[in-house]
């Protein structure tokens, strides 16, 4: 049996969760989606959905990952629900996707941090990116890439994951926060915010179809989420972790990064006339290779920029690809080092297509993002108000006392004071401890007005683990504990 690894310190955990979230989701990505989508309105559009379906969606994968301390695949079966493990593996499968062309983006990141240095793309930034995006060279900085990535995920989680995370995060915040501030001396600074900062709702509204496929896409694609990373990242947690706490801390980080990217790329390129929607996936490279290099300073800034971007890229990458080497090491006792270069090897040739032909990387981003990554974040959601939500009602119907009284031995079933000897009913049930699919009553679920016929009532409580807060949601995961939780007095609103 292939030993678990653990997280050192949870600010490991933390900076390597972020630093998936962050990579090139962010800083490559949700530019050229926000300028393609109309600016600001994208970029609501974009922030609704992380706070309302995003947040949720990272908390349910970090409970089912701590909770099994399995693998993506793994975790379904450990928790006893072998029948909806295709969820894990859906999400395998976009991950080994997105590598395969991430990679290649990454590989282009590599040529230009070079060529930042030597000056090669300031003559002609389009011809340039069209010269190094597909051929040999990118075949050969696509396996560049990759070596890179797979040599950190070899190392493991705590001398591989946790240490690079610890260095590269910070480290692209620090530039990213430098080059946004340069940008904001620049003469036009004013009108690319004004592009970024400022939605349309007349396009927000009106073209609101056409933005949510894109944002909801971006939103999981720059969360991690749908594709394994957070399952597989909370299975080496401990049981002294506030999951609540832990998912809106990497949900601000994430979020504050992706906004901090357009504070710095915008007010380049406007200040240089470049139209923000140039080059598509490109942008970050022919647009901002085109103001770079009106820039006296523009070597310097190209190559700080793409430094940056590079180490973004890494974290998300070995995130993605430990998602699968995970899977293979437990499912079939191989040994981490085998299992990562067969891995990595399988995915880069995948990703050959991509360095060969653009049309591949536009194919495989749709698969990924609009069908891949949604669908397994809606199939989760699913699994998770279906088979927690669901029991939960049911049995809020015969009270909270009876709960107690049904519930066995092994869950460490509350004591509730009904005050003034009140019967808890259906209409007065707010905080339920459920049979649920995932761990017995050890998962507390939240139904609120929207779910039951009356206002919620608040249940005052204390829990075993810190940072425990009462959370009122139509369904939403409380906490997720170990150890019997101690209940103070129940009182009718």
């Amino acid at each position: 049996m292939v030993q678990r690894e653990s997280w050192a310190t949870r600010a490991g955990f933390i900076l390597a969760a972020a630093g998936s979230a962050v990579g090139l989701g962010n800083v490559w990505r949700f530019p050229f989606l926000t300028a393609e989508s109309g600016g600001a309105a994208f970029l609501v559009a974009y922030l609704l959905l992380v706070v309302g379906v995003g947040l949720p969606l990272v908390l349910a994968e970090f409970v089912i990952g701590r909770r099994s301390n399995r693998n993506v695949i793994g975790a379904f079966e450990e928790l006893g629900r072998s029948n909806w493990r295709f969820i894990g593996g859906l999400g395998a499968l976009a991950g080994f996707v997105i590598l395969s062309y991430y990679s290649v983006v990454g590989g282009w990141v590599i040529r230009y941090v070079i060529a930042s240095v030597t000056g090669a793309y300031t003559s002609d930034p389009a011809a340039y990116f069209e010269s190094v995006s597909v051929g040999l060279n990118a075949i050969a900085f696509d396996a560049l890439f990759m070596a890179f990535v797979a040599g950190i995920v070899v190392l493991g989680v705590r001398n591989g994951l946790e240490r690079a995370a610890k260095f590269m995060i910070p480290s692209v915040v620090v530039l990213l926060v430098l080059l946004a501030g340069y940008g904001a001396t620049l003469e036009g600074a004013a009108e690319g915010y004004a592009f970024y900062l400022s939605p349309d709702v007349s396009t927000l509204f009106g073209d609101a179809l056409a933005l949510l496929p894109d944002a909801a896409g971006q939103a999981f694609f720059t969360l991690s989420l749908g594709m394994g990373v957070m399952v597989t990242y909370a299975s080496y947690l401990g049981e002294d972790r506030s999951l609540l706490n832990d998912s809106l801390i990497i949900l601000v980080v994430d979020t504050s990064i992706a906004l901090l990217a357009g504070l710095a790329i915008f007010p380049f390129l406007f200040s240089q006339g470049v139209d923000p929607g140039t080059g598509g996936p490109g942008t970050v490279f022919v647009a901002l290779g085109t103001a770079f290099a009106e820039f006296p300073a523009g070597r310097v800034v190209g190559t700080v920029f793409y430094v940056a971007l590079f180490m973004a890229a890494v974290t998300s990458a070995f995130s993605i690809l430990e998602v699968i080497v995970a899977y293979v090491t437990e499912t079939f006792e191989v040994d981490r080092k085998p299992a990562t270069v067969g891995i990595t090897v399988a995915i880069f040739l995948l990703g050959v297509p991509t360095a060969i032909d653009l049309r591949y990387l536009t194919a495989y981003d749709v698969l990924a993002n609009q069908v891949l990554l949604i669908g397994g974040g809606l199939l989760l959601a699913i699994f998770v108000v279906g088979g927690v939500a669901g029991p939960s009602l049911h049995r809020a119907q015969h009270g909270v006392t009876q709960i107690a009284e049904q519930a066995e031995e092994p869950c460490h079933a509350p004591s509730v004071h009904q005050a003034e000897g009140t019967v808890w009913t259906e209409a007065a049930v707010d905080l339920v401890v459920p049979d649920c699919v995932l761990c017995t009553t050890r998962l507390l679920v939240v139904p609120s007005a929207p779910v039951l016929p009356a206002a919620p009532r608040a249940l005052s409580m204390t829990l075993g683990a810190p940072g425990a807060h009462v959370a009122l949601a139509p369904v939403a995961i409380h906490h997720f504990i170990r150890g019997p939780p101690s209940w103070s007095e129940a009182r009718p609103a």
